[in-house]
């Protein structure tokens, strides 16, 4: 950033900066960093700009899509007995173990709540990789939203008679008896088509590792990567909605 707004002046404007003033170097913008993580403003940053976003008609509130993603630790964890899953690191006492298959993962969780239609993320939370997806999800539904779409792993009873009671429809894919040899063909096709949906969120995540290089957690400590997140979301939505208003 000390760079790119010493050599352009297009990111000078965009951050108010006048010509006649000093760039603030990597020490200041480290330093105001580290106080939006610690006063938690990232998520009064995020709730704003999408209060704009909406203020301008761009969120369609259709339906919300679900889903989680798991993000390595900055730091892998050290060799001996902090290495074994289950056991954190002292290198990084926020970030924890899970399993991705049959392989250990060690690191975060970003969990998030898609708008469905503008493609815009609603709601962002980074856990450690240990907390299962569902754990979050009531907390990523906004309530206005008509239908939630989410896989498998976010069904259940609870959350299903919540939404009913918030008039949202539920679109949570359902869990079939594994090794049925004759799996119930109405649920079968209900989650074929809700997969269909709820797949547009995965692309998110894609874009979210490869262009804004989030397979790797940037920082140590859950306060500082979340607010690392909220900042992707930010710029992920700030694009997609000029891409919304050239199209619009």
């Amino acid at each position: 950033l000390e760079e790119a707004l010493a050599d352009r002046l297009s990111f000078r404007r965009f951050a108010g900066l006048p010509l006649d003033q000093e760039v603030p170097d990597y020490s200041t913008i480290s330093r105001f960093r580290a106080q939006l993580a610690q006063l938690k403003l990232g998520e009064r940053l995020f709730a704003e700009l999408n209060r704009q976003l909406a203020g301008h008609g761009l969120l369609v509130k259709h339906g919300t899509m679900l889903d989680a993603t798991l993000i390595e630790a900055s730091v892998p964890p050290v060799r001996g007995a902090a290495s074994i899953p289950g056991q954190r690191s002292p290198l990084d006492a926020d970030a924890d173990w899970t399993k991705r298959g049959h392989q250990a993962f060690f690191g975060y969780k970003a969990h998030i709540a898609m708008d469905q239609g503008s493609e815009l993320i609603r709601a962002a939370i980074m856990t450690s990789a240990r907390v299962g997806d569902s754990v979050m999800a009531d907390r990523l539904i906004g309530g206005d939203e008509r239908t939630v779409y989410a896989d498998k792993g976010y069904e259940s009873s609870a959350r299903s008679a919540r939404l009913a009671a918030l008039g949202i429809t539920d679109g949570i894919m359902r869990k079939l008896m594994p090794h049925s040899r004759d799996p119930h063909p109405v649920l079968a096709a209900r989650n074929r088509r809700l997969a269909r949906i709820r797949g547009a969120v995965e692309r998110k995540f894609a874009v979210m590792k490869q262009h804004y290089h989030a397979r790797r957690a940037r920082y140590r400590g859950l306060l500082k990567n979340q607010l690392h997140l909220l900042l992707i979301c930010c710029a992920m939505n700030l694009k997609r909605a000029h891409a919304l208003k050239a199209a619009g």
